[in-house]
């Protein structure tokens, strides 16, 4: 599904292998615009959970815009905490001719974010996967942590929940 605006793909990891095994949650926006999504836990003996979707040119065009508002493009992480026995969190992105691939530890607060050698691009990438919001107009948008808040915050795994409604929103009206 490359558009005019070129190739298209984030794949994005957080897991740790602990007392119930190796337990991640894992979401991939594939070029044909296959979103992918799995999660695995072991506790009280939990099967993993494997989703796949064909997202729309509109829900594709919305991610596009908030990781390129986000700036995390722009951001090295040299500099930021490497994973540990706690876990890991992956994002890989590639946009047009831009590709980057980061690897840090899980980050519990925005204390751990403050704390690092890196606090602005860290926090930057923290925003991006762990807290999108929706603006007044309904749209996602990402919040970097300057300025107002927004007025409603999605739930666990919000940047994909919220693309996910969106697309359910634009499937529901054609």
């Amino acid at each position: 599904m490359a558009d005019d605006l070129g190739e298209f793909y984030v794949r994005y990891y957080v897991g740790h292998k602990g007392k119930f095994g190796h337990e991640f949650l894992e979401f991939e926006f594939r070029p044909d615009g296959k979103l992918r999504y799995a999660n695995n836990s072991n506790y009280k003996n939990d099967t993993m959970i494997r989703k796949e979707v064909f997202l729309t040119q509109a829900v594709l065009r919305e991610c596009r815009r908030i990781i390129a508002e986000s700036e995390i493009m722009k951001e090295d992480d040299n500099n930021w905490p490497e994973p540990d026995r706690v876990g890991r969190q992956e994002l890989e992105i590639v946009m047009g001719n831009e590709h980057i691939s980061f690897t840090t530890s899980k980050i519990g607060s925005l204390v751990d974010v403050q704390s690092s050698k890196d606090p602005e691009g860290l926090r930057i990438f923290y925003y991006l996967v762990q807290k999108s919001w929706f603006n007044h107009q309904g749209q996602l948008e990402i919040v970097k942590g300057k300025g107002g808040m927004a007025p409603l915050m999605l739930c666990p795994l919000h940047f994909l929940q919220g693309l996910l409604v969106l697309h359910m929103l634009e499937v529901g009206l054609q």
